[in-house]
C-alpha cells in the first residue's frame, strides 16, 4: 500500500486528564482519542463508556479514585464500537451495564466482527488486547430512554434517532445542562460514519441542539464548556456529513464509481477538514457508507478486518 492503513501508523501516547464539568460530574478527555465520563454519588459512581481494553480502563480506574474512593458500580454504553467498551471487564464492582436496543441488538449482528476490525485499524489503542475477555454486553436494555436516579440527580439516557450507529444513545444531566454525546458529536475531529445512518443522523444533530446542552462532551476531542460551543460543534459536525452526502450524490449521479466518490470528497473536504485528527483514516470508510446509503443500501454492511483491508487497498493503495 503507497499509505499506511487507517491509524497504524498513530504511535504518539495520549494521556487523558480528568476535567471537572458540573458538581460531581467529570469528563475524562484525550486530545483526539474517544472520551469517557463518570458521575459521582452518595454511595456509588456511574461511568460512562470504559476505553477500549482492561488494561487502559485500570488506568481510568486510577484517575477517577484520585476523584473519590466510591466504587464504580453501573457503566453507560454511548454506542458499541470497541475503542469505547471492551475496558468493561476491568471494573470489579459493576451491578449493571446500562444500552439501548439498538445498541444490544448491533452487539449480536456485528460486535465480534467490529472488535477485529477495529484492533487492526488502531492498534495503540488496544494495548493489553490479550486481556479482553469478551465483548462487553448490556445487562439493562432500554428503548428509548430510561432515567437513573442518582441520589436525587437524573441522568436521563436517550436514544434520540439513528445517527452514528443505531443505537446511539447520549446521557443527559438536567440539572447540570451537561451532555455526554458520545460520537453523535466530534469537536474538530474526523467524523466516522462507517456504520451510520447518514441522513438521520442530521436530524438526531437537531434533536441534540434542541436540549441546549451548556456543556458538552464530545466523542473525540476537547470538552466544549459553553452553549455557542456546544452549538458550534453540532454545527460543524452536520456540515461535515452534509458535505459527503452532496458530494457523494454527485459522483451517483454522474454515474462515477466508489473511488472516483473518493478523490472527489477528499478535494471538496480537505480544504475545510483535513485537518481535523484521525480525518485521513475515517474518509474511506465515510465515503464508502455514504455510496452505499444513497445507492439504496439502508443498513450499513459489517465491518470485517478483510473487507477493511480490501477498501483501504482500492481508494488508497
Amino acid at each position: 500500500m503507497s499509505t499506511s492503513f487507517a491509524s497504524q501508523a498513530d504511535n504518539a501516547e495520549q494521556k487523558p486528564r480528568v476535567v471537572e464539568l458540573a458538581d460531581r460530574v467529570y469528563g475524562y478527555i484525550s486530545e483526539h482519542d474517544p472520551n469517557c465520563g463518570f458521575v459521582v454519588g452518595d454511595e456509588h459512581v456511574i461511568a460512562i463508556d470504559t476505553r477500549p481494553t482492561p488494561r487502559m480502563a485500570r488506568g481510568f480506574l486510577r484517575e477517577i479514585a484520585t476523584v473519590t474512593d466510591k466504587p464504580v458500580r453501573f457503566i453507560v454504553l454511548t454506542h458499541y464500537h470497541a475503542v469505547r467498551v471492551l475496558g468493561a471487564s476491568a471494573f470489579p464492582d459493576v451491578q449493571a451495564i446500562f444500552a439501548s436496543r439498538g445498541t444490544a441488538d448491533w452487539i449480536r449482528d456485528r460486535g465480534q466482527a467490529d472488535f477485529d476490525s477495529e484492533a487492526g485499524r488502531f492498534p495503540r489503542l488496544f494495548a493489553g488486547i490479550e486481556e479482553i475477555p469478551g465483548l462487553t454486553r448490556p445487562t439493562v436494555v432500554f428503548e428509548r430512554q430510561l432515567s437513573i436516579d442518582l441520589n436525587g440527580r437524573e441522568l436521563r439516557l436517550i436514544n434520540l434517532g439513528r445517527g452514528h450507529s443505531m443505537g446511539d444513545t447520549v446521557c443527559w444531566i438536567p440539572d447540570t445542562g451537561t451532555l455526554f454525546a458520545g460520537d453523535v458529536v466530534e469537536n474538530h475531529c474526523g467524523v466516522y460514519a462507517g456504520d451510520a445512518y447518514v441522513r438521520d443522523w442530521l436530524s438526531t444533530l437537531d434533536a441534540v441542539a434542541a436540549l441546549k446542552p451548556r456543556v458538552m462532551v464530545p466523542g473525540r476531542g476537547a470538552v466544549l464548556q459553553t452553549p455557542a460551543a456546544c452549538q458550534e460543534a453540532i454545527a460543524s459536525t452536520q456540515v461535515f456529513l452534509r458535505t459527503l452526502l452532496i458530494t457523494v450524490q454527485a459522483c451517483i449521479d454522474a454515474g462515477e464509481s466508489l473511488k472516483q466518490a473518493y478523490e472527489r470528497a477528499q478535494a471538496a473536504m480537505v480544504p475545510q477538514f483535513g485537518q481535523w485528527p484521525v480525518f485521513q483514516h475515517v474518509l474511506p470508510f465515510d465515503v464508502s457508507r455514504v455510496y452505499d446509503e444513497l445507492s439504496g443500501i439502508e443498513h450499513p454492511r459489517i465491518w470485517t478486518a478483510e473487507r477493511d483491508q480490501e477498501l483501504w487497498q482500492l481508494l488508497r493503495g
